[in-house]
């Protein structure tokens, strides 16, 4: 069994709400980002195997089998395959997943995974959502942020510890823009000639004195409020996934090993502790322990989510998203586990690092994790 290697990984910026990506077709969006891809590792698109596109809501102008109509869009010839995957906001990562399993099988040696969402052009739960009575009575369509104040009242997390927590996320990933840390994995949008968006829209200087301020957002008497949830935002990602052999036998330099996968379900009322029995499962696989991990990308849904896990996980909070997270960057629901790994293998490089973890939580309850290895 071959090897499932990383050449790279690259993302747009994400916008946010009155920003300058909103308005751009996702399909267009997430094609420049994998044409980028391409051609700055000299990939041929007739190389591609396959194309699988996460999107959590694949209806509108996200719909029609969106990844076939981006590797054309891309230049990927017909005779190359192209699958949409729906995990909700794991959607992407679990496109690593497939990808890199077929490889590591032996059915193709070439593949990207990617990711979109335009949270803007098509609404949380799609234009006609239609619940089941049964699962209804369940809570199983609780809202996330809902889910996020369980955490936080049965972690004992504060509100002042949740606006600590948004507002590092928000520092970080403005250190990381000003320090240049961004730049290799962020490849340029231009929006129909209008403009050209070079870098993310949500990172922004904390105003501890608005932030104070704020209503709870779910609750009445809440602790979790708008910025210390991640925003509404759109974003593309993609990674692009070779076998070791393939790579070796074209001189590509392999940035990162895929060493190990994980997808578990949790109750879905308390859907953002996902990422911890994720993490058990893909480290008890890989025969490792949270200790031999040297970073960590987890996805901020929300402050208290992330601080949940960090703390029940006994995770040391100085290895976990170096260069902020969502809160600050945004949260693309169908973008984010391709983000998240595509930065992870950045921050990888960034600190000299041989072992990284990328892991979210997905609403309806379940978690997802990747564990990736530098030589």
């Amino acid at each position: 069994m071959s090897d499932s290697v990383i050449i790279d990984a690259a993302r747009s910026p994400i916008g946010i709400k009155n920003g300058n990506l909103v308005g751009i077709r996702p399909d267009d969006l997430t094609s420049q980002v994998v044409c980028g891809l391409m051609n700055r590792n000299n990939v041929e698109p007739d190389q591609i195997n396959d194309l699988v596109l996460g999107c959590a809501f694949p209806e509108g102008p996200q719909g029609m089998l969106m990844a076939k109509g981006v590797a054309i869009l891309a230049g990927i010839p017909e005779t190359s395959g192209g699958a949409v995957v729906n995990r909700f906001c794991g959607s992407s990562m679990d496109a690593v997943h497939q990808i890199s399993t077929r490889i590591e099988s032996g059915d193709i040696d070439v593949g990207i995974a990617a990711g979109v969402e335009d949270m803007f052009s098509v609404p949380m739960g799609g234009f006609n959502p239609d619940f089941h009575p049964e699962l209804a009575e369940q809570e199983y369509y609780i809202g996330m942020g809902e889910t996020a104040e369980t955490l936080a009242s049965e972690g004992d997390i504060s509100r002042d510890e949740q606006e600590q927590f948004a507002m590092e996320s928000h520092e970080k990933a403005l250190n990381a823009w000003e320090n240049g840390r961004y730049d290799s994995e962020v490849i340029s949008i231009d929006v129909y000639g209008e403009c050209v968006v070079d870098k993310d829209e949500g990172p922004r200087q904390p105003d501890i004195e608005k932030i104070k301020s704020l209503d709870p957002a779910f609750l009445e008497n809440g602790t979790i409020t708008a910025a210390t949830s991640s925003p509404i935002s759109i974003g593309a990602a993609a990674v692009l996934i070779t076998s070791r052999t393939y790579a070796e036998d074209n001189s590509l330099p392999i940035r990162a090993t895929i060493k190990g996968r994980s997808v578990v379900g949790v109750d879905w009322r308390r859907m953002g502790m996902g990422p911890l029995p994720a993490t058990k499962k893909v480290l008890e696989r890989a025969d490792m322990t949270i200790d031999q991990i040297d970073v960590v990308e987890l996805n901020e849904a929300f402050a208290a989510q992330s601080l949940y896990v960090i703390k029940n996980g006994g995770w040391d909070p100085n290895k976990v998203n170096l260069n902020g997270g969502a809160i600050a960057l945004g949260h693309p629901l169908g973008c984010s586990g391709a983000r998240i790994i595509t930065t992870l293998v950045n921050v990888m490089e960034q600190q000299g690092s041989k072992t990284g973890l990328a892991t979210m939580c997905i609403g309806t309850g379940q978690g997802i994790a990747t564990i990736l290895e530098r030589d």
